[in-house]
């Protein structure tokens, strides 16, 4: 007999009055943008400053619509078009989850560089600011993952696995709080202590290229343990659908991290 851990069951909304509810799945996203944004005012007054406070609260709402559209648009362009094109009123059903990281990411590029052009701000320096923040959110975001009951793992025998409601009677990995600890906790302790080093702080894009390769990494790490896409399954090498898309992460985080430590690249 296997052992498993059973499901917390953890009520997927808070509460709820009328029509209106308040669900984990929401409380992540505005704890990791509200921390964020604090965390970020921190780091912008560090030497070399990079803008004012007053910039990083402008973008908050920016990052707010980005993160929401990218997310969204890329779960349904990348993972399940044909679902969605299928029953299209569920594409603004963005409270029963459904978030690609991948998505949201590309919204906060496209959104941070039209920002810095408009505000006339380093891009590269603004990049590392918001590559330190961005593990706060991704640790809520698993956590509400794990909440939801989505995105579980494969099958397993460890003595931590978990019975997921709706992933059959089989014990699985936790494998969303295996990435909240990897793409959120570690990834955001590297990059605090990297921002601690004035030397690192200098060099734009450094730590912008930590995280986006270290994002990359976790993720493929993750994607051992976590089911692939039911659409798709194993790919080739025994590779899944996630890996390849962590792939040119991890390379164009190490391009930044390469291009920010040649010599002659460090700032005042």
């Amino acid at each position: 007999m296997t052992f498993a851990i059973a499901f917390p069951n953890i009520d997927p909304v808070i509460f709820q009055v009328g029509i209106f509810a308040v669900r984990w799945y929401s409380l992540a996203y505005i704890a990791g943008l509200v921390l964020g944004w604090i965390y970020i005012r921190r780091l912008a007054a560090q030497a070399p400053v990079v803008c004012d406070g007053l910039a990083v609260d402008d973008f908050l709402t920016w990052a707010t619509i980005a993160i929401i559209v990218g997310g969204r648009l890329g779960q349904v362009l990348l993972y399940a078009p044909g679902y969605y094109f299928e029953n299209p009123a569920k594409i603004i059903a963005v409270w029963e989850g459904g978030m690609s990281f991948h998505g949201g990411f590309i919204g906060v590029v496209v959104a941070g560089i039209v920002f810095t052009r408009r505000r006339g701000i380093d891009p590269l320096r603004f990049g590392d600011l918001l590559g330190c923040a961005a593990p706060i959110g991704l640790f809520f975001g698993r956590i509400a993952n794990f909440i939801n009951g989505e995105l579980w793992g494969r099958a397993t025998d460890m003595p931590w696995a978990v019975v997921f409601p709706t992933g059959g009677p089989s014990p699985r990995h936790p494998s969303q709080l295996y990435e909240a600890v990897m793409e959120g906790a570690i990834l955001l302790v590297v990059l605090f202590l990297l921002s601690m080093r004035p030397e690192v702080r200098r060099r734009a894009g450094l730590r912008m290229g930590v995280f986006i390769a270290g994002y990359g990494i976790a993720r493929a790490i993750g994607e051992v343990f976590r089911e692939p896409e039911p659409d798709m399954g194993l790919l080739v090498f025994g590779s899944t659908y996630g890996q390849w898309l962590s792939l040119p992460m991890i390379g164009i985080g190490l391009w930044f991290v390469y291009r920010a430590c040649r010599p002659g690249r460090a700032g005042t």
